[in-house]
Formats: structure tokens, C-alpha cells, sequence
């Protein structure tokens, strides 16, 4: 029997905490193993050395005002993120009872964690502070939008130059003809307001016409929606842009494939490669078989590779345990006692519904 929470949940406007019931694989048992999922970024105890996964899998109940975006909305989720994590769930009417599932469970890009990495394929950004004297040392993560494909979000090194407050945009001649082709005239300058594209904080980049910015258009979030620029949430930028200095490094990396670990398992999280780079990833199987076996070369870890295959294969953007290990409960907690908390690591290979039902007690 699995316990039950109210879920319930109406429109992105809402305010306060939901509740949601959390499933999957770190962190601490609280009373019933409920928690309070924050209605912004998802911050955490950044992992001990040799591990890089992070975060749980919740499962909530839909209502029937729902829809995946307003789920992915609270949730702080992009909108590919929830469709791939429930194929099997109507986008607009999910249905009043139907389980979502919420992938908050991350690997960690493999880069060094410092400053902001922007991870495109899995349209999701993750932040290293710096911590503070008798701080402790955190990544926070947000969901973002990229780069259509003919305006494609640049990889590579950068860094923050500058912060603004309720930016104006200047959107360039190519873009002001685009939407001139459209029927859309837009002006030279846009001023601040409700109708701004890069919402009320901006960060600029050391490359020419790329920001880190909000949105007048949260739906959007999740999707490749942009000429270029990273967008987030309006909640989550105003975060990120308190927290920024100027000079903060800014990473773009393109890994649909990450391997890492999590006291001794390894997990495997795949995504869709962007459609520019298919030539890249043709043979993405034997891409990962690299990885997979880079990482293990050192271990005496034995790999299912069944699992390796279906994961590659299914590209749902959970983590997956591909070692053949046998489960163990870790104690990797959350930097806030309100976010992510789970019941017990399940090392063997299952799918989100499957790791609820056999958590124990439930």
C-alpha cells in the first residue's frame, strides 16, 4: 500500500508550500517522509567527494484544474523535463487522481563546480556558490529555456560582466526583422514592465547579445524558445541575480549523457541531444559505453548493461542505477530540511512508479 498526501494544486499564482510525496534515492526520513517542496530552486548539501548525484523523484496527485505546466511551474521543473518524465500523461488534462512524477534528481554535470553551468540539452542550469566562512558548500539548480535551433545558445567559457534591475531590451535589427516579417513591429527599445522579455534581472555575458534573464512568458520555460539567451523562471532568476556577483564564471556544456555516482552505485541520466548535433551523438550507445567504462575503470563495480542499453535508449532525464550493487540508505541531505526528502536508496534498476512501491512502510 502506498500512503497518500493531498496534492492538490490549482494555478501558478498560487502562494505558500505544497506538499509532496518524495521517492527515489538520497537523503533523510522526516516523521511520515513527507515534505514541503519550496516554490523555488532546489538547493543541496553539495555531495561528498566521489559522489555527483543529487536530489529525488516525487510523485504528486494531479487535480483536474492541473495541467503538466502549471505542475512544472510550482514545482520548479522545465516543461521537457515533466513530459519526459510522464509520457503516459495528457500535457492539458492530466485528470483529476492521475500520478505525475517530479524529477528533481540529478548527476551533476561532469565539469568543475564553480560559479554557473548551464547544462543545454537537459535545459537546466546549476549554480556553485561560493560558501561563506562556517557555510555550508551548495549547488542550487534551475530549470531554463535555450536557443531555438537557428538561434543556438553558444557553449563554452563566458563570465557575468553585469547586473540589472528591471532591464531595458535592445533587441537587435535581425530579431526587429523576424518579427517585422511576422506582422510583430517592435520598437527599438523596449522599457521595463510586464511586457519585457528579459523580465525584471538580467545578467549579462562577455558575449555580445547573451544574457541570463527572465520572462514575461513562464510557459515557456523547458522549451527552446529563445534567440540564444538562457531565460528562467521569474522567481528563479530574481534568486540566482541576488546571489551573482559580476565576474562569476559561466560554463555552457552540451552533455545529454552523465554518468555519477552515489555511495558506491552508479546511475546513468540520459536526455534527447539537441537536433543540431545528431551527427555528434549518431552512435550514442557506444558514446556511453565510453563513459560508463571511464568511469568504472578503477572500481570493481560490474555494470548491467541491459540496463545501460534501455536507459540510452528510453532518454527519460531521471538518473538510473546501472551497477548491479545491492541497495544501501544514504544520508546525503538537503542544505534545506524543507526540500527533497526521501525514504531509502534503491540501488537495483526500477522505474519511478516501481521505486515507490517498494519503498518499505508505505
Amino acid at each position: 500500500m502506498i500512503g497518500r498526501v493531498n496534492m492538490h494544486t490549482s494555478k501558478p499564482s498560487r502562494g505558500g508550500n505544497k506538499q509532496i510525496r518524495s521517492f527515489g534515492l538520497m537523503a533523510i526520513t522526516l516523521g511520515s517522509a513527507l515534505y514541503t517542496a519550496s516554490l523555488s530552486a532546489d538547493t543541496y548539501l553539495l555531495p561528498a567527494e566521489g559522489n555527483t548525484v543529487i536530489g529525488a523523484v516525487g510523485l504528486i496527485e494531479a487535480i483536474h484544474e492541473d495541467t503538466l505546466p502549471d505542475l512544472a511551474y510550482v514545482y520548479d521543473q522545465g516543461f521537457q523535463e515533466m513530459k519526459l518524465a510522464n509520457p503516459r500523461v495528457d500535457t492539458w488534462i492530466p485528470r483529476e487522481g492521475t500520478e505525475v512524477v517530479v524529477p528533481s534528481f540529478y548527476v551533476l554535470p561532469d565539469t568543475p563546480r564553480e560559479g554557473i553551468v548551464i547544462n543545454v540539452p537537459e535545459m537546466r542550469l546549476y549554480y556553485f556558490p561560493k560558501p561563506k566562512e562556517g557555510e555550508a558548500t551548495v549547488v542550487v539548480t534551475y530549470p531554463i529555456s535555450i536557443g531555438r535551433q537557428d538561434w543556438t545558445t553558444p557553449l563554452g567559457l563566458s563570465k557575468v560582466t553585469r547586473k540589472v534591475k528591471d532591464p531595458t531590451w535592445n533587441p537587435p535589427e535581425t530579431i526587429r526583422q523576424e518579427h517585422a516579417a511576422q506582422g510583430d513591429i517592435l520598437p527599438k527599445a523596449v522599457l521595463p514592465g510586464p511586457d519585457n522579455p528579459l523580465g525584471a534581472y538580467a545578467l549579462y555575458l562577455n558575449r555580445k547579445g547573451y544574457l541570463i534573464h527572465g520572462t514575461d512568458k513562464p510557459y515557456g520555460i523547458g522549451m527552446r524558445v529563445t534567440h540564444g539567451c538562457i531565460r528562467l523562471y521569474p522567481k528563479d532568476i530574481e534568486q540566482l541575480f541576488a546571489e551573482v556577483e559580476v565576474g562569476t564564471p559561466v560554463n555552457i556544456v552540451n552533455q545529454p549523457f552523465k554518468a555519477g555516482w552515489l555511495n558506491g552505485v552508479l546511475y546513468l541520466e540520459t536526455h534527447p541531444y539537441l537536433d543540431e548535433h545528431a551527427e555528434a551523438f549518431a552512435d550514442s550507445f557506444t558514446q556511453v559505453v565510453g563513459q560508463v567504462t571511464l568511469a568504472t575503470q578503477d572500481t570493481h563495480v560490474e555494470v548491467d548493461w541491459d540496463r545501460v542499453q534501455k536507459v540510452v535508449s528510453e532518454r527519460t532525464g531521471i538518473p538510473a542505477a546501472i551497477s548491479k550493487s545491492s541497495p544501501m540508505r544514504v544520508s546525503n541531505t538537503p542544505a534545506d530540511p524543507d526540500l527533497l526528502v526521501v525514504d531509502e536508496v534503491l540501488a537495483e534498476p526500477m522505474e519511478p512508479r516501481q521505486w515507490v512501491e517498494s519503498i518499505p512502510g508505505l
